[in-house]
């Protein structure tokens, strides 16, 4: 195999600075306050992993900007509701008496992949206080999006999604699509359909030093459908995918993404 075949097969590895280039390509700039979704596999291979990942959007964005993710920790939520898999009814009250309360210094997330348990760890930057659904940023913005979080708010108005909204911010999707995209929660709470209702949840907390098992009402959300009203939103703007490495980027104001997702629910969603 010849010099140019082996190169063709075996890409370059990509670097900070390569990933800033493709960040600007497709259109992060400075000063943008912008949600961020990465499978950090569908980039390829870069030289320092997730934390070159981070500080490439760091530098493109600058501290004048704001980058937020989601932290979530699904964990922290009443088993009675798991589904995959749903633990033994037997099991319930030993999982709520023994659950770790929810600490943002040091609740993992691993769930969300190694871009996002890596950077909610990292110096200024700050996570909200929700137990189960938490995001957390860094720059400009950071405080203003992450200082408050009602627990019946996971994902609404006054979460740091819905911050961003009011602060007419941006969704980054790298390597992932619409059924990750947590600003269509917010379009949730926003929307009249069929079938709309909250639920009771739980999850452990810090109250006055003591670790304490807490329940509330919280909307009952479905992602089921964000990938049609996703796709729907992207064909009416125009919106044609960039290239973050080898992963697909998709760049788009947070605003009237909600806004279209909030009237494509209320058109579509329970309805024949």
């Amino acid at each position: 195999m010849s010099e140019a075949e082996v190169s063709a097969r075996t890409p370059y590895p990509h670097t900070t600075a390569s990933l800033a280039r493709d960040l600007r390509a497709g259109g992060l700039g400075a000063g943008d306050h912008v949600m961020v979704h990465v499978a950090l596999s569908s980039i390829g291979w870069i030289v320092g992993g997730a934390g070159a990942l981070i500080q490439a959007l760091q530098d493109v964005v600058t501290p004048d900007g704001t980058i937020l993710m989601p932290a979530h920790t699904p964990a922290n939520s009443d088993p009675a509701l798991w589904q995959n898999p749903p633990v033994p009814a037997d099991w319930v009250p030993v999982i709520r008496d023994n659950m770790p309360a929810y600490d943002p210094a040091r609740s993992a997330c691993r769930e969300l992949g190694a871009v996002a348990d890596l950077f909610r760890s990292l110096p200024d930057v700050r996570r909200s206080p929700h137990p189960h659904v938490s995001c957390a940023a860094w720059g400009r913005l950071a405080d203003v999006l992450t200082h408050d979080h009602p627990l019946e708010q996971a994902e609404g108005p006054l979460s740091p999604i819905g911050r961003l909204y009011d602060c007419d911010g941006r969704v980054l999707l790298i390597g992932v699509g619409h059924d990750n995209n947590t600003s269509l929660h917010l379009a949730e709470y926003r929307a009249d359909y069929p079938g709309k209702t909250t639920h009771t949840q739980g999850a452990a907390v810090m109250h006055d030093g003591q670790r304490r098992w807490v329940i509330y009402q919280t909307l009952a959300v479905d992602s089921d459908d964000f990938p049609h009203a996703g796709a729907a939103y992207e064909a009416s703007a125009g919106l044609t995918p960039g290239k973050l490495g080898n992963a697909d980027l998709r760049l788009m104001q947070q605003r009237p993404l909600v806004d279209f997702a909030t009237a494509w629910m209320t058109t579509h969603r329970g309805r024949p």
